[in-house]
């Protein structure tokens, strides 16, 4: 294990274990934070990240090992004994309450509360005292959670941590549903509190970001730590990825094919519109081939897919798969007609998450294992494997609660979905968001396999570099219009994102 010399740490770590059945999820972790620092905790998924700040959190209690704040020994026994403490955890999924107000998100819990009822306006004025603090004072503290942008959002969620005086906040993936500037600004918030002395604990899959805004990094693998307090700046990439994976692992993409122009196009879109995301949109997919969708988060690149899939309803336009029309607004009729669909919400819009790997991968073709009312177990289980085998999917056990893989491999379960019934159109929105480096890499692998194999791939993408290393041809798309059209060896990242963030090419 590699260690970097710090100062006095705020929290230390120790030998921290816990296992669940059948699963040593942490075997002796060790992390060291500093007041005032921006800590990133990096490890593929499966490395014990989501389990160690769990045991930060007062959500697990660690098996064996040592918790420290400030040199003294503490037991984090459950979320509220953590709050105490000062250590506040921020997840990827916030756990605001959205019919609420942003002031009773605030205090909840903690109410400002006098002979039972709580003070209403002692609440909105500390609310907005924190919020412009955060440099956000144009959020009402009686404005509707629900109705916030995510960004916003994220910033009610700092502001309860403070409201409890945090000296310590855990961040998991914080950016991942933010646009360019929205995370900018997350950063601007970040700085602040490290500059007030409170320790942020980061983690993010995204490289560049850890080197923008952290200070230090931990690298876990396999629940063991590998390294502890490496310089953000200074370390390269390429030691991060080989103290994660193992082995050294870049991001390489699969060979691009020669471009064929003379296959047949699979899905052709005509003057698509749906008010208020996007307007006249048209262009063409061949079987094959793979299409990104490259632009800001709300530039409308979500909702074309969902359109076309047809959990939205367009204003105007057609869709057409093999020339013929798909009848808009309907999910039965897209399925039926050989498209899928892999949301980017991948645990909440796709995945039942307490049902096994197999009753996933065959849930949306059930009918084919079905006759005289009675399903063909046997002949399920078997194509399953068939799609575990072919995907890699692991643990290759498709009994196991899909619940317990990781990301990537979740993922691939996903498109086992599909796969198993046999698609023609693969729709697939931010395909490895919260997926490690080595998955991103498996991942590739095998949607470029299914391209060359005929299917035809409409892909979206937040990181420009995955959108032109992954795609054969590359859709600007900015405020609702396709900006641009261009193979991608033409296109390089700087001038996409000067289009998305422009508006015109340079």
């Amino acid at each position: 294990m590699e260690i970097s010399a710090s100062g006095s740490p705020l929290l230390v770590m120790s030998g921290i274990v816990k296992a669940f059945p059948g699963v040593r999820a942490l075997d002796g972790v060790d992390l060291e934070v500093n007041a005032g620092e921006v800590h990133c905790l990096l490890g593929q998924n499966g490395a014990g990240k989501s389990t160690l700040i769990k045991v930060l959190s007062g959500a697990h209690e660690p098996d064996a090992g040592e918790v420290r704040l400030d040199g003294q020994a503490v037991r984090l026994t459950n979320p509220t004994v953590a709050m105490r403490h000062g250590i506040a955890t921020i997840y990827q999924e916030l756990d605001l309450v959205d019919g609420l107000t942003v002031a009773d998100n605030i205090f909840l819990g903690h109410e400002d509360a006098r002979l039972g009822f709580s003070r209403r306006g002692e609440m909105n004025r500390a609310a907005r005292e924190l919020l412009r603090g955060l440099g956000h004072p144009e959020i009402s503290p009686a404005a509707e959670v629900g109705r916030l942008p995510a960004a916003r959002k994220q910033v009610v969620s700092m502001a309860r941590a403070l409201s409890h005086d945090a000296r310590l906040i855990v961040m998991d993936e914080p950016s991942a549903a933010l646009a360019h500037d929205e995370v900018a600004n997350l950063f601007r918030i970040i700085r602040d509190l490290a500059a007030a002395g409170v320790a942020v604990v980061y983690i993010s899959h995204r490289l560049a970001e850890i080197r923008e805004i952290g200070d230090r990094v931990t690298v876990l693998k396999d629940g063991r730590t590998v390294a502890v307090g490496l310089p953000a700046k200074d370390t390269a990439t390429s030691h991060i990825v080989a103290l994660m994976t193992g082995r050294t692992v870049e991001y390489v993409f699969p060979d691009r094919p020669r471009a064929r122009g003379d296959r047949p196009e699979v899905l052709r879109v005509e003057g698509l519109t749906l008010p208020g995301a996007f307007e006249d949109v048209t262009f063409a997919v061949r079987a094959g081939e793979i299409v990104g969708l490259a632009g800001l988060v709300g530039s409308g690149r979500s909702e074309i897919l969902e359109t076309i899939y047809g959990a939205r309803k367009p204003a105007a336009g057609r869709i057409l798969l093999d020339g013929r029309p798909v009848r808009p607004g309907s999910t039965s009729a897209a399925v039926r007609r050989g498209m899928g669909l892999a949301p980017e919400e991948r645990k909440s819009q796709a995945l039942l998450l307490d049902q096994t790997v197999a009753s996933n991968i065959t849930l949306a073709g059930l009918s084919r294992y079905a006759s005289f009312g009675w399903l063909d177990r046997r002949r399920e289980l078997t194509d399953v494997r068939e799609q575990v085998r072919a995907l890699g999917i692991r643990p290759d056990d498709p009994r196991r609660p899909v619940k317990t893989l990781s990301g990537g491999n979740q993922q691939k379960a996903v498109l086992a979905r599909w796969l198993v019934n046999g698609r023609k159109l693969l729709l697939l929105d931010e395909p490895t968001r919260g997926v490690d480096v080595g998955a991103r890499v498996e991942l590739y692998a095998v949607i470029r396999r299914l391209a060359d194999e005929g299917i035809a791939v409409l892909l979206v993408s937040s990181e420009v570099p995955e959108v032109l290393g992954l795609a054969d041809r590359v859709l600007v798309v900015r405020e609702g219009h396709i900006l641009h059209e261009a193979p991608a060896p033409d296109l390089d990242e700087s001038d996409v994102l000067h289009m998305i963030m422009e508006g015109s090419p340079r």
